[in-house]
């Protein structure tokens, strides 16, 4: 796949088959639409083009929201390149960019810049200044712009019953198996390792501290999870503890992950998270030796639960 910073470099294809959108979480509502266009684009022997907008919008229109996303630009492109889309045009959504009208955005964007040969869209997507563009807009000017336009109908749209919105809630609700059913794959974080102040490793459980350098990137909710991980290109499996250690009366929220069956240096090293059930909720304990003996008990938790997961995976 290849991205594209605007149009820059981003030469006309045959048979563009287009989409657009910001495809947060690039959920199972989302595959529907990029199913649609490998179809397409089978069919008509052309290759998939999808036009995304970052900033998010609504962290330009509406910034006092605090809004968080479920992918940074890297982790969505990654996840669009794995459903098949051949070329990612990445605009940069401005305030002056919110104000283009439909018909200036279907003419400048899809009709001169890409040459659109079919456009497809999700049910009710609107685009241009107001949401003004819509489906039946772009249906009266097919010939006038010279690309067909089809929607996903309304029917298949709502017996998904998925949204980015959703998955939101369900992560900030530390339920990451729920969030895995309607994006159809792990939520995932990544971050550095950092230094820490050596705590776990007295309890005997070392941790890797990770600073996610992403300030817009959604957190899940407080707790204990079982993760599988990413580092030096090879697959490990961990538990993370996420939130302020009340044991400690810590102030600052933290994440932190115990590596199963490793110990090597790893500080300033990428690392890439997979969620895949949250344990248990964050806890305050009255000493260090009840924490150490319920940190025993999650990792006999979280084995299980991997073990389990891997079966089925």
């Amino acid at each position: 796949m290849r991205i594209y910073e605007g149009f820059k470099d981003f030469k006309k294809i045959k048979n563009a088959v287009v989409t657009s959108g910001t495809f947060d979480g690039v959920h199972i509502g989302h595959q529907t639409i990029l199913n649609r266009l490998k179809q397409i684009s089978e069919r008509e022997k052309g290759e998939i083009v999808l036009i995304t907008f970052w900033p998010h919008p609504r962290l330009v229109l509406f910034p006092n929201e605090n809004l968080q996303l479920i992918n940074t630009f890297e982790e969505k492109a990654a996840l669009l390149e794995s459903y098949g889309v051949d070329h990612l045009i990445k605009i940069p959504f401005t305030k002056e960019f919110a104000g283009m009208s439909s018909s200036d955005f279907v003419q400048t964007i899809l009709v001169e810049h890409i040459q659109t040969h079919i456009l497809v869209i999700g049910y009710d997507h609107r685009f241009g200044r107001n949401r003004e563009g819509s489906f039946e807009y772009l249906k009266e000017n097919e010939a006038k712009f010279g690309f067909k336009v089809e929607e996903i109908p309304r029917q298949e749209v709502d017996a998904i019953g998925v949204s980015s919105t959703r998955i939101r809630e369900a992560l900030m609700a530390g339920d990451v198996a729920m969030a895995r059913s309607f994006m159809g794959h792990n939520f995932e974080l990544s971050g550095q390792v950092v230094h820490g102040d050596k705590i776990g490793k007295q309890l005997g459980f070392p941790t890797a501290n990770i600073l996610v350098n992403s300030p817009n990137k959604i957190i899940p909710a407080d707790g204990v999870y079982a993760v599988t991980l990413e580092l030096n290109s090879k697959l490990m499996k961990g538990m993370l503890y996420i939130g302020k250690r009340p044991t400690l009366n810590g102030t600052q929220r933290k994440i932190e992950v115990n590596i199963f069956d490793f110990n090597e240096d790893i500080y300033s090293k990428d690392i890439k998270i997979s969620f895949i059930e949250q344990t248990r909720g964050d806890m305050k304990f009255n000493s260090l030796e009840e924490l150490s003996e319920k940190l025993s008990q999650d990792k006999l938790e979280t084995e299980k639960i991997l073990s389990e997961y891997g079966r089925k995976h």
